[in-house]
């Protein structure tokens, strides 16, 4: 029996070259990302060895881009997207104008026609959805206002990119080398009008038809029961919603897949779907790196070295200098310029489309072809190291321009003596913004420390001390005053990057009580080893209060001893609590009416 299996042998051996040279990246302190674009090189046909299958990893890549698009959609909503369209729509407009024109100087200097600069600028201009949301996600900057206009932005040049996609067929015989007739005007006003009618009927659709479609859907599955029916629906909402937005109106699968995922957000179930697609969004995401490796040749850095600088420029420099100088002149801030600048010092997916479409219609020369290529390859490689340098100047920045009120802003709460047996609070997002509501309806002093600075000027408006930083960083936590905490709850979603604030905790204040939150038994172990004295998941939770009303309901319980608040107050430090050696015991919680609960270990 014969075994062709093109795909199933691009998917392996690009996932395992994947991993094997992202640990490598991650081991010597660089972005994985670098590791799986050097796995494409190695399985692309420009060096020797094992050639993947392009044209399948090309559409594995692109199912990556759709729940990626999807995913972000879920964190969105009309509102966020309409909040940031003064900047988004005229900011990217004028971007891709400039970078546009610097890629046609470009192709005058190398010899090419107007037309083929055109398109060679147009691949310039826009920025890869993957690599920019990826940077964002890294951060936690999606849901700020810098992650919420940088998304903006990335949509108007998709929307763009869409357009320039249509025309260009239409206006091949006047961009062509060849010298073809030019179309009418009438020719390229009704294909412009076309497609912005497409535009429109999509966005039409998914407002009255797929607001009420898709949430019901996905609530008639949900109540099926069946969790592998709910993980189904979410990717035919996905994949078909995509699909059908190219299919039906030409538009990106990109787009049709973020408009889904908007439309979703508006669903409570939202959340449960995009932890569903999460596994699936991130193993195709990485194929979309393995596949842009693919196309690179590394030859031509010896063949054309000054042509392939100039245009790594243009992305990296030119891009750059212009989203910035835009970002500025509308007013914002220092730090959402640069942010933005950085997001966008890369091009991608949407470049390989225009090269190939300039190709096929002869009107790019197979030179800006290699370019694009190479420009995107690199400036995908370096924007990674870019965001690190930004990370590192924003910090330099921030404690030598804000000097004595940086000083303060960290260094506030120890003086505060105030703060005497108070509750500590890592992390301020879902559940840590759940927590501080219900600790500011009683009467314990809090704190919480939180590494957004809007998050954190927020709280302080409302009245609630909080202190900006990373909870892990010494300076931060030491700035915490644990030495006289009452306890210290972190809320953070990563009980590894948890385990980091446990461990300086306990060094700082043994006695201190810590709470700490867990998805999977692997962090409640290892949060567990590092002296949390409770760690607390999901499932468990879900548990004690089902166990609570069945007590209360069934009398068996004696709701005097029940009082509302009694949960939420610290337990004391000794006596009560137990504090047993094994992991699992670790976890133990007292029920609300005050007894030692059974392990969640010897699961009942």
């Amino acid at each position: 029996m014969p075994h062709a299996t093109p795909l199933i042998s691009t998917i392996t051996l690009g996932l395992l070259l994947a991993f094997v040279f992202g640990v490598i990246a991650q081991r010597i302190k660089l972005p994985p990302l670098i590791g799986y674009l050097v796995a494409g090189i190695l399985v692309g046909p420009f060096t020797p060895g094992y050639v993947a299958d392009q044209d399948l990893a090309a559409e594995l890549a692109e199912m990556g881009v759709i729940l990626l698009m999807f995913g972000v959609g879920m964190h969105f909503s009309l509102k966020d997207l309409l909040s940031v369209r003064n900047i988004a729509i005229p900011g990217a407009v004028v971007q891709i104008a400039f970078a546009t024109l610097l890629g046609m100087g470009l192709g005058h200097w190398l010899g090419w026609t107007p037309g083929a600069g055109l398109v060679f600028g147009l691949a310039l201009s826009v920025a890869s959805t993957v690599v920019l949301l990826r940077a964002l996600q890294e951060r936690r900057l999606v849901e700020t206002e810098r992650g919420r206009i940088a998304v903006g932005w990335l949509i108007v040049e998709d929307l763009a990119m869409v357009l320039a996609l249509v025309l260009l067929p239409a206006m091949a015989g006047a961009l062509a080398d060849s010298g073809g007739a030019a179309p009418s005007a009438v020719a390229v006003v009704r294909d412009l009008a076309i497609a912005l009618a497409k535009i429109a009927a999509f966005i039409a659709t998914m407002l009255l038809v797929g607001k009420q479609v898709i949430p019901w859907l996905l609530h008639y599955i949900a109540h099926t029961g069946s969790r592998e029916l709910f993980r189904l629906s979410v990717l035919v909402i996905a994949l078909g919603t995509a699909f059908g937005a190219a299919e039906l109106f030409d538009v990106s699968f990109a787009l049709g897949a973020f408009f889904a995922g908007v439309i979703l957000s508006e669903s409570a179930l939202s959340q449960h779907a995009a932890e569903e697609t999460l596994p699936l969004r991130d193993a195709f995401a990485v194929l979309f790196f393995v596949a842009a490796g693919m196309l690179f040749d590394p030859a031509i850095l010896l063949r054309e070295p000054l042509p392939v600088l100039a245009t790594v420029g243009i992305i990296v420099v030119g891009k750059s200098l212009a989203a910035y100088a835009i970002v500025r002149a509308f007013g914002y801030s220092n730090t959402i310029g640069l942010t933005i600048a950085a997001s966008l010092a890369q091009i991608g997916e949407f470049s390989f489309i225009l090269a190939t479409l300039g190709l096929t219609l002869e009107i790019l020369p197979r030179q800006g072809s290699d370019l694009i290529v190479a420009g995107a390859i690199i400036s995908i490689l370096l924007n990674p190291l870019i965001f690190a340098g930004l990370d590192r100047l924003l910090a330099r920045r921030e404690q030598a321009a804000s000097g004595e009120e940086a000083a303060t802003a960290v260094r506030e709460p120890v003086p505060h003596t105030t703060l005497k047996d108070h509750v500590v609070l890592i992390g301020h997002g879902e559940v840590g913004g759940v927590i501080g509501d219900l600790l500011r309806e009683t009467d314990s002093p809090v704190l919480v420390i939180e590494d957004d600075p809007e998050d954190v000027a927020a709280l302080k408006e409302r009245g609630t001390e909080a202190i900006q930083g990373n909870a892990a960083d010494p300076e931060v936590i030491a700035a915490a005053n644990l030495n006289k905490a009452r306890s210290l709850l972190i809320a953070i979603p990563d009980g590894f990057e948890g385990g980091q604030v446990v461990e300086q905790a306990k060094a700082i204040n043994p006695k201190l009580v810590v709470v700490a939150r867990a998805h999977s038994e692997d962090e409640v172990e290892h949060l567990a080893k590092l002296g949390a004295d409770v760690v607390v998941t999901d499932k468990d939770e879900v548990a004690k209060a089902m166990l609570h009303e069945a007590m209360i309901r069934s009398a068996v319980a004696r709701p005097k001893k029940l009082p509302a608040k009694t949960s939420r107050k610290t337990q004391p430090k000794s006596g009560t609590r137990s504090r047993p050696a094994g992991p699992a015991k670790r976890r133990s919680a007292k029920t609300p009416s005050g007894r030692e609960k059974t392990p969640p270990g010897s699961k009942a």
